[in-house]
């Protein structure tokens, strides 16, 4: 089991989405919070409702993660607050989808800054101390498409792949040193995620709620597992595809992807 009443967590890209849903389950079971994203306004509001709601403190960081070396100021944020991290949930992140040619390649570098760099970053930025304490818990947002190329997508599913991989053996090093690690590998999730790319996303698979997939990431590291993916449906799609070929696998993805312009 994992005790959270009294500890604290911090919780990137907190405004919205899966961020917002692990920043109130945790409040709920009695964490105190470290809200991160860019959006202040928001964050401010959900801050103030989680300690009304839940008495817990919460403290809002305001920063882009995308951008070089803020890790460091965050860290120095925390620092500042008297806090140290108990539970790391990184969860910021960004996702483009179209032709790679066609995509923006900066917003292609803000999304393996903020994906892969800054997942890295605050790890490198907390993980130490939670040795030394020995215990402490990240949890790293991934998602099925760590398990396959994607087609355009190449940039995202590259990045979750990176996630699960670092995460994995992140939990192979320390979790007989009392430190939890688990990558969250959900489907299509019910949040403005897919609305803010190039174009519309084509579904497949179970499409789960934001809750659904937070309860899904706290019952695994509760367990200790190194890695989930919410949903029967989407853990029998993932198996099923380790008995394809990679090339009919990836050309089967890229026909189903293509964007239709």
């Amino acid at each position: 089991m994992y005790t959270y009443t009294g500890k604290t967590a911090m919780i990137t890209g907190a405004s919205t989405g899966i961020g917002e849903a692990f920043a109130r389950e945790l409040a709920k079971r009695g964490m105190h919070v470290i809200l991160v994203a860019r959006s202040e306004e928001a964050l401010r509001k959900l801050a103030v409702e989680l300690t009304a709601q839940y008495g817990v403190r919460s403290e809002v960081i305001v920063a882009d993660l995308s951008q070089e070396k803020v890790s460091a100021q965050v860290k120095a944020a925390v620092e500042a607050k008297g806090l140290h991290v108990d539970l790391l949930v990184n969860n910021a992140g960004i996702g483009t989808y179209d032709a790679f040619e066609k995509l923006d390649p900066e917003r292609d570098h803000q999304q393996v800054m903020l994906n892969v760099v800054a997942v890295v970053d605050l790890a490198h930025a907390f993980l130490p101390e939670m040795v030394e304490r020995g215990e402490g818990a990240l949890i790293n947002v991934s998602s099925m498409a760590a398990y396959m190329p994607m087609p355009y997508m190449a940039v995202y599913a590259a990045s979750k792949a990176f996630v699960l991989s670092l995460s994995e053996a992140l939990w192979a090093e320390y979790h007989q040193r009392g430190i939890r690690v688990t990558a969250l590998c959900p489907g299509q999730v019910k949040t403005a995620f897919h609305q803010k790319t190039e174009h519309a996303v084509p579904s497949a698979g179970a499409i789960i709620s934001a809750e659904e997939a937070v309860l899904a990431a706290l019952h695994a590291l509760e367990q200790g597992k190194s890695s989930i993916i919410p949903n029967w449906m989407n853990q029998a799609s993932i198996l099923s595809a380790r008995f394809m070929s990679r090339s009919f696998l990836v050309q089967s993805t890229a026909s189903r992807l293509k964007p239709q312009n």
